[in-house]
């Protein structure tokens, strides 16, 4: 039996927890492809993750779901902050369910990095309307700090009030995707967005109680996961995503990750994402399989948790052997499942997965073979 198709259950508060038919995840990807700039998800969104679950992923991730307009990378971005983003994820919740796999929704406020053009590091000033026929009108931004290290529009600094209303902001949108149905809602804490801008001292120069020391920097993300947390149903699991590493000096390291995954673990987060950098100039690893090491080392702090690689993990004998080697739970798939949406049913015949373990849609019987 291959360990990547071994079932696993993701950890909750109450209940017996959710159990994935794999251990396979198609990581959460920005697809830039809602036409109305209104946040709601529309067909391509019901095309792009119903294939995946149709070709066996144990776990499907939505791209980066704004909490909030003002926290939208761009104006292409899906949303969860109303009603009709929450009615327009349903079916698409339960075609996901449909097809085996679980749903899940990675929510997200990309802080500084908002009201950016698709696919490029470049800002749109409020009021002003984007030059690539996706973007649409800019807004204002808003963050720790202000600050310059991503190149774009700077932000302003958010009040102590103004925080607080982005915590309920996360608050209500974790209970829409509950009522869309969701199985798992994962916190974006990386890449550089505004839960990884308090999180890391290269771009949070604040000097009160969210700045400065370790505490203080991580005071905003677990004020998010306890509040997130109580509004997130019980017997439902809790996700983040962690930047592991920051690769620059003086910048957010691995060591701070494994201790503050220690303490959202505590407050009731039981699976755990390790992607990197996203602040600053790249200066760390590459190549296949270049970010396992983060994960390895939040596995072994958390040995009880759910923890998944990601990053150039594009073969299924690569895959297998994080997960035999005890480095991670389960494998977290980009790149690879937008060439492959079959990816996993693919690997598991790759791997010499009993025939009726292989997750192949039931139309596409043929492939099995």
């Amino acid at each position: 039996m291959s360990k990547l198709f071994t079932p696993v259950t993701l950890a909750s508060p109450e209940g017996p927890g959710l159990e994935l038919r794999n251990r396979t995840v198609l990581a959460p990807m920005c697809q830039y492809s809602v036409s109305a700039h209104d946040g709601v998800p529309h067909a391509w969104h019901l095309a792009h993750l119903g294939a995946r679950a149709s070709g066996g992923f144990g776990l499907v991730f939505t791209e980066a779901t704004a909490v909030t307009a003002q926290g939208r990378i761009s104006d292409a971005d899906t949303g969860i902050w109303n009603d009709a983003q929450e009615r327009a994820w349903a079916p698409i919740v339960d075609f996901i369910h449909s097809q085996g796999s679980a749903a899940g929704i990675q929510l997200a406020h990309a802080g500084a990095k908002a009201s950016t053009h698709p696919w490029l590091p470049a800002s749109i000033a409020a009021g002003e309307t984007g030059n690539l026929d996706v973007a649409g009108r800019g807004w204002e931004t808003a963050g720790p700090s202000k600050t310059t290290a991503f190149g774009l529009i700077p932000p302003a600094a958010m009040t102590g009030e103004q925080i607080a209303a982005s915590i309920q902001d996360w608050v209500d949108a974790a209970r829409r995707a509950d009522a869309a149905g969701f199985d798992v809602a994962q916190i974006h804490a990386a890449h550089g967005y505004l839960i990884h801008q308090f999180l890391s001292p290269l771009v949070n120069t604040r000097t009160d109680e969210y700045g400065g020391s370790f505490d203080n920097r991580t005071r905003y993300a677990r004020e998010v996961i306890t509040a997130v947390r109580s509004a997130w149903p019980a017997h439902k699991p809790l996700a983040i995503r962690f930047s592991g590493d920051d690769w620059v000096e003086k910048g957010w390291k691995l060591a701070d990750t494994v201790r503050f995954a220690t303490d959202a673990f505590k407050l009731g987060v039981s699976a755990f994402d390790l992607s990197s950098a996203g602040i600053g100039k790249y200066h760390g690893p590459s190549g296949p399989g270049f970010q396992v090491p983060l994960a390895a080392a939040v596995k072994r702090a958390l040995p009880d948790a759910f923890v998944t690689a990601v990053g150039m993990i594009n073969d299924p004998s690569q895959a297998e052997q994080v997960l035999v080697t005890g480095s991670a739970d389960g494998v977290s798939i980009g790149r690879a499942a937008l060439r492959n949406p079959n990816w996993p049913a693919v690997a598991a015949s790759e791997l010499g997965v009993a025939h009726d373990m292989v997750p192949f849609a039931p139309q596409y019987w043929r492939a099995h073979w």
